[in-house]
């Protein structure tokens, strides 16, 4: 999908230079990328002590 986005070109530069990604597009697929992953963790961590996995890590070592 083609899209027209004005984004300031020091920030567009400096994650190229940091990631060595060589193309615009790239880049933002990249950080588009992280950014769904980031959140997905930040909704997941809402679950932390709520979710009971009664899960026996010592019979699943010896599989």
């Amino acid at each position: 999908m083609r899209t027209t986005l004005d984004i300031p070109e020091n920030l567009l530069a400096e994650a190229m230079e940091l990631t060595h990604i060589s193309t615009k597009t790239e880049v933002i697929k990249e950080a588009l990328i992280n950014l769904i992953q980031k959140e997905k963790v930040k909704s997941l961590k809402n679950f932390r002590g709520k979710i009971d996995l009664s899960i026996d890590l010592d019979q699943l070592r010896k599989r």
